[in-house]
């Protein structure tokens, strides 16, 4: 059976994700902040729910060891980040280094661990990233969210060159709006 190993899979895409691999038969390792508090997913088979906070570096490395210990992973999804809109002039320095501590370092951690699993095992893997339309054109009022989408472009293309010789693949997801609570709690409004 073959193993995806989804982040942010609370909600939206992540939890979308989910239940389309279980569907197919797949093992499904899903992570997110608070599974306690999963009421859908835990009811499905073959999916297996982890606590993991991707802002935390020992937590994520110490869940994905663990983790790795009992599954076989094939793909990996990065999918967990949030949005961050209001005027930039507004944007305290906590805001800025929380967006850019959970959309881009959150999803290195995540992938420099799994790059050396699929390297050291000699095994073939696909790392996916969500990166976003507004990380191809930018929109007014999301600057730094925006930042850190094209950031994601930029660094998995880079990435992608380096690791394809050991037949690892990143590839990256670019929604655009879809019908998701994005707007809602996986939005942070900044206001003047």
């Amino acid at each position: 059976m073959k193993t995806i190993f989804i982040t942010g899979a609370s909600s939206g895409l992540g939890k979308a994700t989910a239940k389309l691999f279980s569907e197919k038969g797949w093992s499904v390792i899903t992570t997110m902040r608070n599974p306690e508090k999963e009421t859908e997913l835990v009811n499905l088979k073959n999916i297996h729910l982890y606590a993991m906070d991707i802002t935390d570096s020992k937590q994520v490395m110490n869940k994905i060891e663990k983790i790795l210990q009992d599954h076989d992973v094939n793909v990996v999804f990065n999918n967990a980040g949030y949005g961050l809109v209001g005027g930039f002039e507004a944007y305290s320095e906590q805001d800025i280094k929380r967006q850019i501590d959970t959309n881009i370092l959150g999803t290195f951690r995540v992938t420099q661990r799994f790059i050396t699993y699929f390297r050291k095992n000699n095994k073939e893997g696909i790392i996916l990233i969500t990166t976003s339309a507004a990380g191809i054109v930018a929109n007014p009022l999301a600057s730094v969210y925006s930042a850190t989408k094209f950031a994601l472009e930029g660094w998995s293309e880079s990435v992608n060159y380096e690791v394809n010789q050991f037949g690892i693949y990143l590839k990256t997801i670019a929604p655009g709006g879809m019908a998701t609570d994005y707007a809602g709690r996986s939005l942070a409004y900044i206001e003047n």
